[in-house]
């Protein structure tokens, strides 16, 4: 195979390096290995757990072939992707529930009218005056009334509203963390799809040349060049490479429907894919400017700040549980047997409340809030944590497989030479085919090395942009490498 030839199937495969890898949905790790790369990424569970790897799909299917680029897979999953619609509505839920809270603080009113008829029985009441009739009425009366109940003071409403506040913040944060997995996770098919594309074009140009080398060593059985075992060794290798092509092939077919799914297509709906993108080189930030970075921009860092913050108002929520409260209530209407023959009436009453004993309830959930409050600073440490290994790993695994692609160019370039020079030796009689079989698996040993550097070393630079908490506008400028 030409160098040029095999460097341009790998350039082609470079789209697949900037996101997370081969998404697994039975386990935490997918790896790719090859040569001297061997790259493990670990998979978040909450992918495949709350639905970023399908989707809502549209309805109808559009006519034709799609022609679907890599920004554009991404913004059909910013749109279709389930795990964001399910995140969006749990942002909508969180303000529900603050609205909830916010009612108990603002002025409730409400309006009522009722048309009474009745008949009292005096003697029922112990009523028995002589000269008085045993039951009055029947009679009627109207009354139509507005109410007004409003809380003046009451500590624990007022906490409550405020950890709900935070809640929504939370959810809100948590939604822009949403937004970055869709890309990641749409931007991951969309490039699997690509590597598999380019994989099948680089089973198909092994399969011709393991056909050409098979015709020639038929040709040379026939003259009586060559014993029987070149003719059995070439076809054994040209029935190999044709096995990788029915399974490349194959496999290409399953990424493009995982791609479909992702970014919710029509079902049935048939599209190529028409981005392809060339290899650069990243300088990356210094730690210290990458962990600033983190710590400012990381959405599920905030969200996690946010809860912790919520789950310290719940905790004041439950202590204010003890203290006195002060409700205002009112009414104004009118009142007689009819409109034209009423009077006005009104009552205002204010009420304060001083809880003396509520049988352990406000011991009980102080312990419960208290509890929740320790487990979120647990977690937002643990997350502290988290992205400061985050930051550091992936400086390294930058840094490592850039070497590594340097390396890899160089094996290529060797394997490249050694198999000319073993078809030129077996053209002249000198070598059997045998020389030529182990340089075709050295040259395809050293691409796969060379491939999986690659994947390294992009697969770093979008790790970055997660870790420094840009990933949605951070892959759009690593593809230049900037």
């Amino acid at each position: 195979m030409p160098i040029h030839h095999a460097r341009s199937l790998a350039f082609s495969l470079v789209f697949i390096f900037y996101v997370l890898g081969p998404l697994t949905t039975s386990g935490q790790t997918s790896s790719s290995s090859g040569g001297a790369s061997n790259v493990t990424v670990t998979i978040p569970q909450s992918v495949t757990q709350n639905g970023y790897t399908g989707s809502v799909p549209l309805r109808q299917p559009t006519p034709g072939v799609l022609s679907i680029s890599f920004l554009e897979a991404i913004d059909r999953g910013l749109k279709q992707n389930l795990g964001l619609l399910l995140s969006e509505d749990n942002t909508i839920s969180a303000r529900g529930e603050k609205w909830k809270e916010l009612s108990n603080l603002l002025p409730n009113v409400m309006a009522k009218g009722q048309e009474n008829v009745q008949q009292t029985s005096l003697s029922a009441l112990g009523l028995r005056i002589p000269g008085f009739p045993r039951v009055v009425g029947p009679f009627n009366y109207l009354d139509v009334r507005a109410f007004l109940n409003q809380s003046v003071f009451n500590w624990n409403y007022i906490q409550k509203e405020r950890a709900a506040a935070q809640s929504v913040k939370a959810a809100e944060f948590s939604y822009k963390d949403a937004r970055e997995l869709v890309v990641l996770v749409t931007g991951n098919a969309y490039l699997q799809a690509i590597a598999g594309a380019a994989r099948v074009e680089t089973a198909e140009a092994q399969v011709q040349t393991a056909q050409t080398l098979f015709t020639r060593s038929s040709d040379q059985l026939k003259a009586g060049v060559v014993p029987a075992i070149d003719a059995l060794r070439a076809q054994v290798e040209l029935q190999s490479r044709q096995q990788q092509l029915i399974a490349a092939r194959n496999e290409f077919a399953k990424q493009k429907l995982a791609l479909a799914r992702i970014i919710g297509l029509a079902l049935g709906q048939e599209f190529v894919l028409s981005d392809k993108a060339p290899y650069d080189m990243l300088i990356p930030p210094t730690l210290e400017e990458g962990l600033r970075r983190a710590y400012a921009s990381r959405s599920d860092y905030q969200a996690a700040l946010a809860q912790t913050r919520a789950a310290e108002f719940s905790r004041r929520a439950a202590t204010a549980e003890r203290y006195p409260s002060f409700d205002l209530e009112g009414d104004y209407g009118d009142i007689g047997v009819n409109p034209g023959n009423s009077n006005g009436t009104f009552h205002v009453a204010g009420t304060l409340t001083v809880p003396i004993f509520q049988g352990g309830k406000v011991h009980a959930d102080t312990l419960e809030a208290e509890a929740t409050l320790r487990q979120a600073r647990a977690r937002l440490e643990d997350l502290r944590g988290q992205i400061d290994n985050d930051v550091r790993t992936v400086l390294l695994d930058l840094n490592a497989a850039a070497d590594q692609v340097q390396v890899a160019r160089s094996t290529v370039d060797l394997a490249e030479q050694t198999l000319t020079q073993a078809q030129d030796r077996f053209s002249a009689g000198v070598s059997d085919n045998l020389e030529v079989v182990q340089a075709q698996e050295s040259v395809a040993s050293a691409h796969e090395a060379y491939i999986s550097s690659l994947y390294a070393h992009n697969l770093a630079k979008v790790e970055l942009a997660r870790a420094l908490g840009n990933a949605e506008q951070g892959v759009k400028q690593y593809l230049k490498g900037k």
